[in-house]
């Protein structure tokens, strides 16, 4: 591993307290069933991950650091006020926010632990003590909108760590989200603005229902000072690493070079891997590992290298911690460390490369490829 570089990671213990039970996870738990299953958005998936990055050939590149609680205030920056008290609320009493975002009694502090430590990476890199730093968090937040929870997600981590580094000083920033569902919450918090730049790799969906009106489609640009600078990169369920390579190459990489941010911030998750139970783009080991390079090359590239990683989505609860560990091997340029474990199921390149070249022909106006 000669020349790779280090990796600060941010890591508190709360984040496993945030219990979403069992059950069917739409709806109340079944007395049809004999046996009910965990949420899929359960401490096990990022307990695995914290264990592979300590146990695994990464561990001599990484340097632990110590999250901690957001304030009032730092969540204000982007969400309403009322909405914070109902989320504390439902957070201290074990509520279903919304149809499939639930919270368990004793969720507000490891909610206050997620978005916080994603602050302190934020500000670690800021501060100039590391280049890289990842976030190691749970539950997901680029689902939570200002005033709506949605899709596991209760406070938009990346939305907050964006903000504040504007708030720090810097002019332009980027977020580029490889979780396989739609940041919508993120492209809400940021639809009319100009100067955070939000870029969303997703698996198409459609309709969502009324928590998640946005549609995720290339059409969404933004709207007033904003138009051209929201991103959306759907691609046909089942794409694939050519796919995804395609689309960092033909459309990521370009708008970031053209926006010039001076920080990059990556939504992180796993769950498009083939054998994830919320999502079926069959990314493997390989293909997140090539993400991760892509994504630090062009962070070079553009902002010096600096760029923190918040954890998003990421439900198979021992794969995703593989195909995490392969993302920081493309990031920290390590080459392959980690053999994959799981066979790899074949793509649909062939439908990818049109959606790339109709998002391209979509973002014309504002961008050049």
């Amino acid at each position: 591993m000669s020349g790779a570089q280090e990796l600060a990671v941010f890591w508190h213990d709360a984040v496993l307290e945030h219990d979403t039970g069992l059950g069917i996870w739409e709806a109340p738990p079944s007395d049809l069933l004999a046996s009910l299953e965990r949420h899929p958005e359960n401490a096990l998936r990022v307990a695995n991950m914290k264990s592979i990055l300590e146990r695994g050939p990464l561990a001599e590149r990484i340097e632990w650091h110590d999250g901690r609680l957001a304030e009032r205030d730092e969540l204000e920056t982007i969400h309403e006020p009322s909405y914070i008290d109902a989320v504390q609320r439902a957070a201290e009493h074990g509520e279903r926010v919304e149809e499939n975002t639930v919270a368990g009694t004793g969720s507000w502090e490891p909610l206050l632990a997620a978005a916080g430590t994603s602050l302190a990476a934020l500000d670690h890199v800021l501060e100039g003590e590391a280049d890289i730093a990842l976030a190691l968090v749970r539950p997901p937040g680029h689902h939570a909108q200002p005033a709506q929870a949605d899709g596991y997600c209760f406070f938009n981590h990346t939305a907050l760590a964006a903000q504040r580094g504007r708030t720090r000083g810097l002019d332009r920033v980027a977020i580029v989200d490889w979780d396989v569902h739609h940041g919508n919450g993120t492209q809400a918090c940021f639809y009319d603005r100009a100067d955070v730049l939000t870029v969303s790799l997703h698996m198409r969906t459609g309709l969502w229902g009324p928590t998640h009106p946005q549609t995720g489609v290339p059409a969404e640009v933004g709207d007033g000072d904003g138009q051209g600078f929201n991103i959306n990169v759907e691609l046909p369920i089942g794409s694939g690493d050519r796919a995804y390579e395609l689309a960092f190459h033909d459309i990521v990489a370009p708008v970031l070079e053209q926006f010039a941010p001076q920080l990059i911030i990556g939504a992180c998750g796993q769950d498009a891997s083939a054998f994830d139970g919320n999502g079926r783009q069959n990314v493997s080991m390989d293909g997140f590992r090539a993400i991760g390079e892509r994504f630090a090359e062009v962070a070079r590239e553009v902002c010096d290298g600096r760029m923190v990683m918040i954890q998003e989505g990421g439900y198979a609860v021992t794969y995703a911690a593989y195909c995490l560990h392969a993302t920081l091997e493309g990031v920290l340029g390590t080459g392959a460390l980690l053999e994959d474990p799981l066979a790899y199921i074949g793509d649909d390149f062939t439908r990818a490369r049109h959606s790339v070249e109709d998002i391209q022909s979509a973002l014309s106006r504002y961008w050049s490829f």
